[in-house]
């Protein structure tokens, strides 16, 4: 029998097209119909536009708002109501979020993606998580609260016992720093070889490659139940009550206007952070489901969808401040006599246009809430 024999040359042809098959069959799961490669270049340009933007925005309007928001609560901290002592932990829970943006717009718009190593990674991402988690405790804290004290005219909390509210706010802290601490555990910096570039993500397969899928489903399964699910059950069942109650009580319609703040501030969380928690929970099943149904088109939507979702979300840090300015009138009455005191003229105008209306707004509220942000 006859021997062929191979050249250096014909061999390394041979061994080039066995390594772009290797790459190709490594690449199959970026495929979508009809054979064709997720442009995944799609979602990071998305991201590079959209995400500085709105995060400068967010970042500046926030760092305003919630920093006037703690001027007036530091400077009224003898008036400090309950109410007053949780906004004070969400107003810090909010910065401390806001000064986590410009590092993921920097991961955004950077060519080489996330520059600051696996240690500041670890805090962002734990970040993130705590201000979460916190903020919708807090918010089941005061609407408790509410409900005890108006439906069943009982007393959570005392100003004899100031104490016992700090003591409150820690537990919160602490119950949402125990919620973080996957994050610390796995959030690293790595570098994606789809999309070029290092990003910092949960590295859930750092201990064992085959625990992806579980530790990343238990991780979104305690997102959507204990700090969404739950605590939204809480605030609905709380404030359905107390307005029930307003309504058939006397002076009713007066006494909700001592609430509408609380209210405004339940509701603009819901718009928030809904559309995020419902985007990842379709994630979840798609990410789980057959690759039949888990489709290019369908990855590169979602991964745009959490992307703006979690944006708005981050957009709920800036909003309370504008909402306690625009909506509570003792805020704004405190606001204006911090500017009337550093010179502003034009405040003295609008303060004595709000002093005209103080009697009748804190008659309302007096019997229900002596919050300074209402």
């Amino acid at each position: 029998m006859a021997t062929i024999t191979i050249d250096d040359d014909v061999q390394s042809l041979l061994d080039g097209f066995d390594e772009l098959y290797d790459n190709t069959s490594l690449g199959y799961d970026d495929c979508c119909e009809g054979g064709d490669v997720c442009d995944l270049s799609v979602g990071v340009n998305f991201e590079a536009a959209y995400i500085p933007v709105l995060y400068c925005v967010v970042f500046v309007v926030g760092m305003v708002g919630n920093g006037v928001l703690l001027v007036v609560l530091f400077r009224s901290r003898k008036a400090w109501s309950v109410t007053d002592t949780f906004i004070l932990h969400l107003g810090v829970a909010d910065i401390l979020l806001l000064l986590t943006l410009p590092f993921w717009a920097a991961q955004a718009v950077h060519r080489e993606g996330w520059q600051f190593g696996t240690p500041v990674c670890k805090m962002t991402g734990a970040v993130f998580t705590i201000n979460f988690y916190c903020g919708i405790f807090l918010l089941a804290c005061i609407s408790l609260d509410r409900y005890l004290s108006i439906v069943h005219a009982t007393q959570m909390y005392s100003r004899r016992k100031p104490w016992a509210i700090h003591a409150s706010c820690m537990a919160v802290w602490a119950f949402s720093l125990f919620l973080s601490i996957p994050d610390w555990i796995f959030y690293e910096a790595l570098f994606d070889g789809r999309r070029m570039k290092n990003e910092c993500i949960p590295n859930y397969s750092r201990y064992n490659a085959d625990s992806l899928n579980d530790w990343q489903l238990a991780s979104r399964l305690v997102t959507h139940i204990i700090g969404f699910l739950i605590p939204s059950a809480v605030l609905l069942f709380c404030y359905s009550c107390i307005l029930r109650r307003l309504r058939c009580g006397s002076q009713g319609l007066q006494k909700q206007k001592a609430f509408r703040v609380i209210i405004a501030v339940v509701v603009v969380f819901f718009l928030c952070w809904t559309p995020y928690n419902v985007t990842l929970i379709v994630d979840t099943v798609y990410s789980n489901a057959d690759d039949e149904n888990n489709t290019c088109a369908v990855r590169l939507f979602l991964e745009k969808a959490v992307v703006v979702t979690a944006s708005v979300g981050y957009l709920h840090c800036s909003l309370n401040p504008i909402l306690y300015a625009f909506v509570g009138v003792k805020f704004r009455r405190q606001l204006l006599e911090i500017l009337r005191s550093l010179g502003c003229k034009t405040c003295i105008k609008l303060q004595s246009a709000v002093n005209s209306r103080r009697s009748s707004i804190w008659s309302e509220s007096a019997d229900t809430s002596n919050s300074i942000a209402i």
